[in-house]
């Protein structure tokens, strides 16, 4: 039996998109912008090579969503799952550092409450929560996710970490909190040790006390995916800093080539959406260094470098390391491991395109993460089916 999921802040799909190559099967997603929800029908059916008509979106609000009508519209028709997760990424700019740092009190950030809430009705086997550092670092948006975890503390144990994508591989400096939680129903021997309730008993206590500090003590007992050879990338390697724009520069010998984004910008001329991307105007496209990153906004990325977090803000596309332009919204996708396949629609806005390609977590950790879930559910579960 493949495991079903239900998505929710759905966006271009790529937590889905790893969740689905992780070997889960989602079955329902809710989207409420509608421009997300084109982009998402057709790069998943380009990708999958399926009917727009077999990727039916919910596109009502969260918050005008029960778990009833929720379970009736996933699963009429289906047999009731032995098992079945919850996935999804709530609007972050409230808990962002460089967002509106809102927090509980903006309008994005009450979404995350009202996405546990759901979780606490639903009932699933597993969820993944997944969000920016700033709602674990920040004091006050750590005391609101402690409060939303402490409403499902009775059913589910759960796991929290702060993975940077470029860690795992994917060439892009972008860190991330995910949030793992398995119901206690469903696990077997793992919960009953002295060794995982003491781990989940200091972890409580760092979460609600130890609050001027960034939880990186914290013990895991989930196996969270580790990729030895990139671990510390940031810091292991001596990256190259900046050259003058339009020189030729050879790649230094030390640095992976997984992780620098010039890797992902070859022979890309014969891949839709490569020729989509905002028309150069400004002088600046000319005379930002390549790999100056340091200002606001015309960051301009270094070949033989990682990126930062790609498409961010308004339209803030980073500028191409050797071209006097922005990204296209291709090369965008593949510093975010999208497949080739994954075409986003041509009556889709420019702006739409980024938003949603830079909303999403890069399609490899989401699938790193996911294939982790899977093995612990194959391993701890009383019985999953097959």
């Amino acid at each position: 039996m493949t495991i079903p999921v239900l998505s929710f802040f759905t966006g271009a799909g790529l937590l889905d998109l790893g969740m689905h190559n992780a070997g889960f099967n989602v079955v329902w997603r809710n989207e409420y912008h509608p421009a997300f929800i084109k982009g998402f029908q057709s790069g998943f059916s380009s990708h999958l090579g399926i009917h727009t008509d077999d990727l039916p979106v919910n596109g009502l609000s969260i918050t005008d969503l029960t778990p009833y009508s929720i379970r009736q519209e996933a699963f009429t028709g289906r047999q009731w799952p032995e098992a079945f997760g919850v996935i999804g990424g709530p609007p972050c700019p409230d808990f962002s550092v460089g967002g509106k740092n809102k927090g509980a009190d903006g309008d994005n950030g009450r979404l995350t409450g009202v996405y546990f809430e759901q979780i606490k009705g639903l009932q699933p086997t597993f969820f993944i929560f997944e969000n920016v550092k700033g709602i674990l670092s920040t004091v006050r948006h750590r005391k609101y996710l402690v409060s939303q975890l402490d409403k499902l503390k009775n059913d589910y144990v759960f796991d929290i970490k702060i993975l940077n994508s470029l860690d795992l591989g994917v060439p892009q400096d972008r860190e991330r909190v995910v949030v793992i939680g398995f119901h206690k129903a469903y696990l077997s021997d793992i919960t009953d040790t002295m060794e995982f309730r003491e781990i989940v008993r200091k972890n409580a206590f760092l979460l609600q006390n130890d609050l001027d500090r960034n939880c990186f003590t914290m013990t895991s007992w989930f196996d969270w995916p580790f990729e030895n050879k990139f671990d510390n990338a940031k810091f292991k390697y001596a990256w190259p800093t900046t050259n003058r724009f339009g020189t030729e520069i050879s790649k230094p010998n030390d640095v992976p080539l997984e992780l620098c984004v010039g890797h992902y910008l070859e022979n890309l001329s014969n891949l839709q959406n490569q020729d989509e991307f905002f028309k150069p105007i400004s002088d600046k496209f000319h005379s930002v260094e390549e790999g100056d990153v340091s200002r606001k906004s015309f960051k301009r990325l270094h070949r033989w470098r990682y990126s930062p977090t790609a498409a961010y803000g308004n339209n803030e596309v980073h500028l191409h390391p050797y071209k006097a332009r922005r990204l296209s919204v291709r090369e965008a996708m593949k510093i975010q491991t999208i497949p080739d396949t994954y075409i986003l629609p041509q009556d889709m806005t420019l702006s739409d395109k980024y938003k949603t390609i830079g909303n999403g977590v890069p399609v490899q950790l989401a699938q790193l993460v996911g294939a982790k879930v899977m093995e612990t559910l194959e391993n701890e579960m009383i019985s999953v089916g097959n």
